[in-house]
């Protein structure tokens, strides 16, 4: 029976990873915003198994207050064995360029609110000496494209703060999961125009159930996105720059 943390646990993302660990009998922390959203899936999981589902609704991007969420939730479970971060904001590109409000905004959003998380749980799981943290990243932040690099450059952050992370971690005996997902099927790209290339929520979350039970340390899914973005990231910059990707 585990004990998770889950940041953002209203994410379609998310609770399909959640009901994957309810039938297992693990008992849950929801973080998130929305208190009515966040009270529907701690039910759902209840009801699919769960031995516990405490919701806390608390300002989860607000790095000031991370750590108060964090005490609440240690001392709702009486410990932690898996956090699992999956908050973030697609913002708009266009927009982005044009205003530097904005674009702090949304780059607190997707990378400093979670790297706030993730210290937070690494500082943790270090002086237990086990447990895994989890951060649903994207595919993005491997390489900065004109048509999203403001969201793409936070998950890159991400990405190369968890692989500090990981190395730090490992003589601790500490997973440090990055997840790293491309187009999927959610609210959150709800405006985008769907294509083969679409992932559904369930089938990712399977995936993410199996790495951070394999405590693995880098994740494409679905799968096949780890070469299409070995061959993005092989195209040399002078050709890269001309492309309209």
């Amino acid at each position: 029976m585990k004990r998770i943390l889950v940041v953002g646990a209203t994410s379609a993302i998310a609770h399909e990873a959640a009901k994957l660990y309810a039938v297992q009998r693990s008992r849950f922390v929801l973080a998130g915003r929305d208190a009515t959203r966040l009270a529907a899936v701690a039910a759902d999981l209840t009801a699919r198994g769960a031995a516990d589902a405490v919701v806390l609704a608390a300002p989860i991007q607000d790095t000031s207050t991370q750590a108060a969420t964090w005490d609440a939730a240690l001392g709702a479970l009486g410990g932690l064995d898996a956090v699992l971060i999956a908050h973030g904001s697609l913002p708009d590109q266009s927009a982005c360029e044009q205003s530097v409000d904005l674009t702090i905004s949304e780059f607190n959003v997707n990378c400093l609110s979670v790297i706030g998380w993730a210290t937070l749980a690494a500082a943790y799981f270090e002086r237990e000496q086990r447990g895994c943290l989890a951060v649903i990243g994207s595919v993005a932040g491997d390489r900065g494209r004109p048509s999203n690099y403001v969201y793409g450059a936070a998950k890159g952050a991400v990405a190369l703060f968890l692989q500090g992370l990981r190395a730090r971690l490992h003589k601790s005996g500490v997973a440090v999961v990055t997840i790293k997902p491309g187009f999927v099927d959610t609210p959150m790209t709800s405006h985008l125009t769907k294509n083969l290339l679409f992932a559904q929520p369930a089938a990712v979350a399977a995936d993410i159930h199996r790495a951070m039970e394999a405590g693995s340390d880098v994740i494409y899914t679905p799968w096949f996105w780890r070469w299409i973005m070995l061959a993005v990231r092989l195209v040399p910059e002078r050709v890269f720059k001309k492309l309209t990707l």
